[in-house]
């Protein structure tokens, strides 16, 4: 497998995820968030392939810290830097749980890790009150008012996914890109 300027390749990273995620619901939440991010990188003209690796990475300890938030991202951290994964992907990732570690978002990288993360699960949400349960009915308008709505979807952070608008997106432009990113890997989520 070859590596990329990043340290690790994709097929490298889906590895990972399969070893250290063993729920299916987390794995897809990560693919999607990579989406996102690629999407992202493109708008803003940064490294898809950077971008992409820390959506699909960021909770690859989750399984083994979810009790333990302070320590969310400090195990993915150690594991990736001991494979030689770049800095720029580490703290990209640490930063997706800034509040929890005492770090500041810094970057527009960190901000919109941690939106394009959190917006999954409104996404998912939303596309499983659907009749057909598919990303393809839902409309940005659907995820901009349920996020409105907070026993909707009550365990997504909403500041979180509003950290788009720190980024320079609006939320209803974030929440269409977003969407968008998702439905071209429907398949692969079930949805």
């Amino acid at each position: 497998m070859e590596k990329t300027l990043c340290g690790i390749s994709r097929e490298e990273a889906l590895a990972l995820l399969r070893q250290y995620i063993p729920q299916e619901n987390l794995f897809n939440h990560c693919l999607a968030t990579e989406a996102i991010m690629r999407s992202l990188a493109r708008r803003f003209g940064k490294d898809e392939e950077v971008w992409g690796l820390a959506g699909l990475l960021h909770d690859l300890d989750y399984h083994e810290t979810k009790d333990a938030m302070e320590r969310h991202g400090l195990v993915t951290a150690a594991l990736l830097k001991e494979r030689g994964v770049c800095d720029e992907i580490i703290e990209a990732i640490k930063a997706h749980n800034a509040g929890n570690l005492g770090l500041q978002r810094t970057a527009v990288f960190h901000h919109a890790l941690t939106a394009a993360e959190c917006i999954t699960g409104l996404i998912v949400a939303t596309a499983l009150v659907y009749p057909d349960k598919k990303l393809s009915s839902v409309k940005p308008q659907s995820i901009v008012k349920r996020m409105k709505q907070k026993e909707f979807a009550r365990s997504v952070n909403r500041e979180h996914i509003r950290e788009c608008e720190h980024i320079g997106i609006p939320l209803e432009e974030f929440a269409s890109l977003s969407l968008a990113a998702m439905c071209t890997i429907s398949d692969q989520l079930g949805l």
